[in-house]
């Protein structure tokens, strides 16, 4: 029987009507694997996958090949986004075994869970030299059938290799210095593309982490060339189809160089980095309107359309929109126009001058004449385009929507508190911080038991998956975020819980400095991961060596210390990242680059909020990213230990990490200081 109908993940819930008797990954699982002697089917995925969608339609949904998999198989589906833990060993031994990875994943392995044969997607019918899924199933069955000896030799062989690849990061002669950062920039503006912005070629993906990292590298060495290639990165996409130029909010990536035509997927990952970014530039830019315009956009995105009414925010909007039910999804149906559908919508005047702004032609950038709405020249009028855009997404809600996954991540919801909370201090928007605090009390209600992180819940409720290193990572970075932005030292308390445990869990006792992304009392699987690249995601790693810098700068001594020797050691690892893979390094840089500024520490001791406004305001304007800036009463908060007020009034302390200027009173001073 299908056991998925109970699943805390809305992609397992989307396959609880196959025929296919799957079940969720257990111990009862591969007992059962072991019983029936039978091979265990893998199959890992997500809500918003296109290609898991199709693979769904064409073979899990088919009788007859739901009836091979049963009988020869135990058929197990995986969220990678509820266990990145498995999806990280087998994406390993996928890209191990065939040179790639991707999802849907397919992987055949022994009732221990040691894989023999891995794949991705597999067409329902012979196509282009790759066999039936049908034909594959049968002919691993026959395999373990009458050929054992080779899986095993095979399977004991992958097993190995995958033990072999999770040492982490060796230990290395470099650590975090101006020079090793600069090459680590100058090596990623190689790859510029100059005529679209991003770097590299198609398919191109927002350089999130990386434009944080570029922008902190920037306020350090005043390279105008930096700054250069984050403003034009920032603005290509933001005017390109991979953002949303209806209702806001960034898809996952560009299928083209020129960030025309996206995959529409919108991730909660990627918005919130990409908050954090446009929030930071908007501030050092102030006289660019674009970024600003697009902070404000995100944020409406993320509250409206991925908010749930617990207060967290949902994990993404499929790529696909279902026109008919029953039938596969169409990629983009919700998004694309016509010039025909916008003159329906606004009338031939104001039709066809929305045509012209958005770049929506006869001939369209899409598939079968449609265009997705593009934005490369600023409206005459901007009244009149937000008019018009107001009226497009009135008639575009009236369309079939896309799906939306409403798993809420612990991770992703740390990011998004973090962007939420500093893009509110820098834009004076309480809404904003509101709704980063709403969404930390009900992480801190449902995701923490004690001080320990769940991965993720569905409808309020959490699931068993616990919680990875990211997890920790992100969630400790959001309230030690909320904790500059309000004083309140309740923030900064479960933040150093969940620090400690990450340190007592998930650290290697061996390396210091070097952290595993599963927890010492996690499930035992074939290898324990631990990846130090920052992909589409931060590593965890990297991660964690922000929240440790943030905590060690406004933390009591003796924790400072400890967390500051953590994050010193965990970055000295990490240069290895910058040395050799500084794409794949932007939270690294990002992390670097502040703790190689101190980080500078903006201490504000006030005897009332009203009082520090003209000083936090300053600080906020001209401090680089990845400062602490902080203000409260005197000594209600450790930064602001002994450190009072000048007489009755609000009082400034600069310190470059243990190196203090004297107390400032009033703006001007304060932002002389930090000009230094």
């Amino acid at each position: 029987m299908n056991r998925l109908a109970t699943a805390t993940s809305p992609y397992l819930r989307q396959h609880a009507d196959n025929p296919v008797h799957w079940r969720e990954w257990d111990a009862d699982a591969l007992a059962e694997a072991a019983s029936r002697d039978v091979p265990i089917l893998l199959s890992i995925g997500y809500a918003s996958c296109h290609w898991c969608h199709v693979m769904a339609h064409e073979s899990f949904a088919d009788e007859a090949t739901a009836a091979v998999m049963n009988d020869n198989y135990v058929c197990i589906k995986v969220d990678r986004e509820e266990r990145p833990d498995l999806d990280a060993v087998y994406m390993n031994a996928t890209v191990a075994m065939t040179g790639q990875g991707g999802w849907p994943m397919t992987c055949f392995l022994t009732p221990a869970g040691e894989p023999f044969y891995c794949g991705t997607y597999y067409p329902k019918v012979p196509r282009g030299g790759m066999p039936s899924f049908q034909q594959l199933l049968e002919a691993v069955a026959d395999t373990w059938r009458n050929r054992r000896d080779e899986v095993n030799l095979a399977s004991s062989q992958v097993a190995e290799a995958l033990r072999g690849q999770a040492g982490g990061l060796p230990d290395s002669e470099l650590t975090v210095t101006a020079e090793l950062l600069d090459h680590a920039v100058a090596a990623v503006l190689r790859d510029v593309d100059e005529q679209h912005g991003g770097f590299g070629g198609a398919p191109k993906f927002p350089p999130s982490a990386l434009m944080e990292g570029l922008l902190r590298s920037w306020e350090r060495s005043g390279d105008d060339a930096i700054l250069d290639v984050v403003r034009r990165t920032g603005a290509a996409m933001a005017r390109g189809g991979i953002y949303d130029q209806i209702r806001g909010g960034f898809a996952r990536y560009s299928v083209d160089a020129a960030w025309v035509v996206p995959h529409f997927e919108k991730m909660l990952y990627d918005n919130a980095q990409l908050l954090r970014a446009y929030a930071h530039l908007a501030r050092r830019v102030p006289d660019d309107e674009l970024p600003r315009r697009i902070t404000g956009e995100i944020v409406e995105f993320l509250c409206d359309d991925l908010g749930t009414e617990h207060g967290g925010f949902a994990s993404a909007l499929d790529a696909d929109t279902h026109l008919e039910p029953g039938q596969p999804g169409i990629e983009g149906a919700t998004y694309v126009w016509t010039p025909a559908e916008l003159i329906a919508a606004l009338g031939p005047i104001d039709g066809a001058w929305a045509a012209e702004v958005l770049g929506v032609t006869t001939a369209g950038n899409f598939e079968q004449g449609t265009s997705v709405p593009t934005r490369y020249t600023d409206a005459d009028d901007t009244a009149r385009f937000e008019r018009i855009r107001a009226a497009l997404r009135t008639e575009r809600d009236r369309r079939p929507q896309p799906d939306r996954d409403d798993k809420v991540v612990t991770a992703w919801n740390g990011m998004a508190i973090t962007a939420l909370a500093e893009a509110a201090t820098t834009q004076s928007r309480d809404d904003w911080l509101d709704a980063a605090i709403r969404c930390v009390r009900f992480l801190l209600t449902e995701h923490v038991v004690g001080d320990r992180v769940l991965r993720a819940s569905l409808g309020g409720k959490a699931g068993t998956a616990p919680g990875v290193l990211e997890d920790y990572a992100w969630l400790a970075t959001g309230l030690l975020a909320l904790h500059q932005a309000t004083g309140a030292v309740e923030w900064l308390e479960h933040a150093q819980r969940l620090l400690d445990a990450a340190i007592a869990h998930f650290a290697d006792p061996d390396a210091p400095g070097s952290w595993f992304d599963t927890a010492d009392d996690a499930e035992t699987l074939v290898a324990r991961p631990r990846d130090p690249i920052d992909g589409a995601t931060p590593a965890g790693a990297s991660s964690l060596a922000e929240a440790l810098l943030t905590a060690s700068a406004t933390s009591d001594p003796e924790r400072a210390v400890r967390y500051r020797d953590l994050a010193d050691r965990t970055l000295n690892r990490g240069t290895v990242v910058l040395a050799k893979a500084p794409r794949s390094a932007g939270q690294w840089l990002t992390v670097a680059e502040a703790a190689l500024q101190g980080p500078i520490q903006i201490a504000i001791a006030t005897p009332a909020p009203a009082a520090a406004a003209d000083l936090l305001a300053a600080a906020r304007a001209v401090a680089p990213g990845g400062a602490i800036t902080l203000a409260a009463e005197p000594g209600s908060v450790p930064l602001l230990a002994d450190r009072p007020t000048v007489g009755d009034t609000a009082a400034a302390y600069v310190c470059r990490g243990s190196v203090c200027d004297l107390p400032v009173t009033t703006a001007d001073a304060l932002r002389e200081s930090l000009s230094r």
